[in-house]
């Protein structure tokens, strides 16, 4: 579950902040399998979307994160989850998205290491209301 400003996201769903203001991000990861899961490393990107195929990652100048943008799991428990939090400070308007990803962080497996990617989250920034 990913919510943005305290509202529940999914890729259908824009939502909207205001340059300036700390935007509140919430990740949670439940295991619904038998088993235990874990370690993880889960680490939000932002980018830009030209709309042609292109993706601009290199965004330090117009948002920056409020802590880390990347938190480690240990293990995750059968049916139990691990929530994480953060925030974005948008500096300049335009339209942006969060890419989230979870990467299998397990050094002693022979496989290679694997990613579970969330759809893109689409935030909005805006001009601050007068």
């Amino acid at each position: 579950d990913i919510l943005v400003d305290g509202k529940v996201c999914d890729c259908d769903v824009v939502v909207t902040c205001q340059v300036g203001d700390p935007v509140p991000l919430q990740v949670k990861l439940t295991n619904w399998s038998k088993h235990s899961v874990g370690p993880f490393a889960l680490t939000m990107m932002p980018y830009q979307d030209y709309q042609n195929g292109v993706h601009n990652y290199d965004l330090q100048d117009a948002i920056t994160f409020v802590g880390s943008n990347t938190f480690y799991i240990d293990t995750v428990k059968p049916t139990k989850d691990s929530v994480y939090f953060g925030a974005l400070l948008f500096l300049y308007t335009g339209d942006f998205y969060l890419n989230i990803k979870f990467h299998e962080d397990n050094s002693s497996r022979e496989l290679p290491l694997s990613w579970l990617c969330l759809p893109s989250v689409h935030i909005r920034a805006t001009e601050p209301m007068a």
